[in-house]
């Protein structure tokens, strides 16, 4: 499935790059988030950075992420697929807005809680937020933006645990190469 999705993203960045493209950048990215109910924790990922215009780009991003909830009796990992739109205010500074959507694995601890199974859901999300794009040298970018993400997981299976809020904020950042 990786090699699928990364393949389809390099054939858009290959097909785009030409049609007057100011700018694409592709590197990895590590980010800090933080859910209202969980510990903070660290991710990581790829990204893909399209700059159309002076003030308007795409982005696309595959990450990992890794959480536990109902006092360490549920992990939830997830790999988010994510689309923003930027818009540049400044040459530096920008706006986003996008879609993800976050293929999820649930982990319960099955000494405590043997009646539920383990499962994988696809769960779709929401974010906005803001960031820098600095240069660095001619050929790279440093990118770096928060971003806040509506994600509400259904916590329902677990007793007690249905006030759960899973809607996160996250500090990515980011190596560009200019393609």
């Amino acid at each position: 499935m990786w090699k699928k999705i990364l393949l389809i993203l390099g054939l858009i960045t290959m097909l785009i790059a030409p049609v007057n493209a100011q700018s694409v950048g592709l590197g990895p990215q590590v980010g800090y988030y933080k859910a209202q109910d969980t510990d903070g924790n660290f991710m990581g990922g790829v990204a893909w950075r399209f700059k159309f215009t002076p003030m308007f780009g795409l982005k696309a991003s595959i990450n990992y992420r890794q959480e536990k909830y109902a006092n360490q009796d549920m992990t939830v990992r997830s790999w988010p697929i994510m689309v923003t739109g930027l818009i540049y205010p400044l040459p530096i500074a920008y706006g986003a807005i996008g879609a993800g959507w976050y293929n999820t694995t649930f982990d319960y601890n099955q000494e405590k809680y043997s009646f539920l199974k383990d499962e994988t859901k696809q769960e779709f999300g929401w974010h906005f937020g803001g960031g820098v794009e600095l240069p660095v040298g001619t050929n790279f970018k440093l990118a770096g933006d928060i971003r806040y993400v509506f994600l509400d997981y259904n916590f329902e299976e677990i007793p007690g645990s249905s006030d759960v809020k899973s809607n996160f904020f996250v500090i990515m950042a980011g190596l560009l190469y200019n393609l």
